[in-house]
């Protein structure tokens, strides 16, 4: 069989081809959801991506024959190497045929790449930031895919696993049904912390955020409440203005909580919205001529049934306190008013015990088990 050739991205055509290898791969898969094109282009660009002022960030491209088989992204995250005390290479985007020496090729090309900055174990699929896509599919490949998550063929496992990689975290995703009614534990609890702690609820406004600083002071909690999280890096300013500018101002506020203490501080912040998986899908990458309609629809007509809850963070000091049931408690009304029927949650990590607690009172189902594999170079 020919050669497998990885190369460095180092011009446009193996860019288009890094780009356009999923639509191979998942031609026939009802569950992938691919990502818009303008967000990958972004990422591996310097000038887009404020991650590179403390990454090394390395695309890959495999080829047999002239035609592209695999792809891969290596990360040097020197700030969260420094934090840790690791020497690691995180791989991401990975995606390749079901042949081991198209794997083979792609992991080694990062494990060399790697070796040259130093580092001296090899993890992933991990990204640059949290905001990132992070683990690899190991169960459920029968269930659909989601905006902010990697979706990938159940022999991705396998040939990382023959490679000799071992599994360092998992994440598992938590999905309920929306209640008709706030259960009552948490009711309790809301009215016992707004009574006994002062906190309440607020919703932000565009002006808000453009004016107050409310966006920075959402992103400011986040980095005190996910510091002990495996493998996490504070989000640097430039960073915070980029993801501001990208999602904050489009959000439907309804859908996100903040929840403030008697000084007006921010202590807790949920943040969720509608399901983009079939509009994502419809789109098949493109913003342009239609993939914008199918976005905005979905935001704006509500028609979806699922709601993905995307992150939750409550400033250390009042963790365990009771805030996340004002959390359930303002955002169980508003999405039976809007109609969604499930919620799913971003990948959580299977470690994190007072964080997947919470959903006792709902009955939660536990799918989606993703997983960081990792290994000496």
């Amino acid at each position: 069989m020919a050669k497998i050739d990885v190369v460095k991205i180092g011009n446009k055509e193996e860019l288009e081809d890094f780009i356009s290898l999923p639509y191979s791969i998942y031609r026939d898969c009802a569950q992938y959801v691919p990502d818009l094109e303008v967000d990958i282009r972004e990422f591996l660009d310097p000038k887009e991506n404020p991650s590179f002022d403390f990454c090394n960030i390395q695309p890959f491209v495999a080829y047999r024959e002239g035609a592209p088989v695999g792809r891969i992204v290596g990360i040097v995250n020197h700030k969260a190497n420094e934090r840790w005390q690791t020497r690691n290479v995180r791989f991401t985007f990975i995606e390749f045929i079901d042949d081991k020496e198209v794997s083979d090729a792609l992991i080694c090309a990062v494990e060399q790449w790697g070796k040259t900055l130093g580092m001296d174990k090899i993890e992933g699929p991990m990204g640059a930031t949290d905001f990132d896509k992070e683990g690899m599919l190991v169960e459920d490949f029968n269930l659909a895919g989601t905006v902010n998550t990697f979706y990938n063929h159940a022999y991705y496992p396998q040939h990382l696993e023959a490679m000799g990689f071992e599994k360092e975290v998992d994440w598992v995703q938590i999905r309920i049904k929306v209640p008709q009614e706030v259960p009552a534990r948490y009711a309790r609890t809301s009215q016992y912390v707004r009574e006994q702690l002062g906190l309440r609820v607020v919703k932000l406004t565009n002006e808000d955020i453009k004016k107050r600083n409310a966006g920075r002071k959402v992103f400011d909690l986040l980095n005190e409440a996910y510091a002990p999280l495996f493998g996490f890096a504070p989000f640097s300013d430039e960073q915070i203005d980029l993801f501001i500018k990208k999602y904050m101002k489009l959000m439907d506020k309804q859908l996100l909580t903040v929840v403030v203490n008697e000084k007006n501080e921010f202590v807790g912040v949920a943040i969720t919205m509608v399901s983009l998986t079939r509009a994502m899908q419809k789109a098949k990458g493109h913003i342009w001529p239609l993939g914008w309609w199918y976005l905005l629809n979905a935001v704006l007509r509500k028609r979806e049934k699922t709601v993905e809850m995307m992150l939750v963070a409550v400033r250390p000091d009042y963790q365990g306190l009771g805030v996340n049931a004002l959390f359930f408690d303002d955002l169980i009304p508003i999405y039976n008013k809007y109609g969604f029927e499930t919620a799913e949650t971003l990948p959580q990590l299977e470690t994190n015990v007072r964080e997947l607690s919470q959903w006792k009172p709902l009955n939660p189902e536990y799918v989606k088990r993703r997983r960081c594999y990792i290994k000496t170079i």
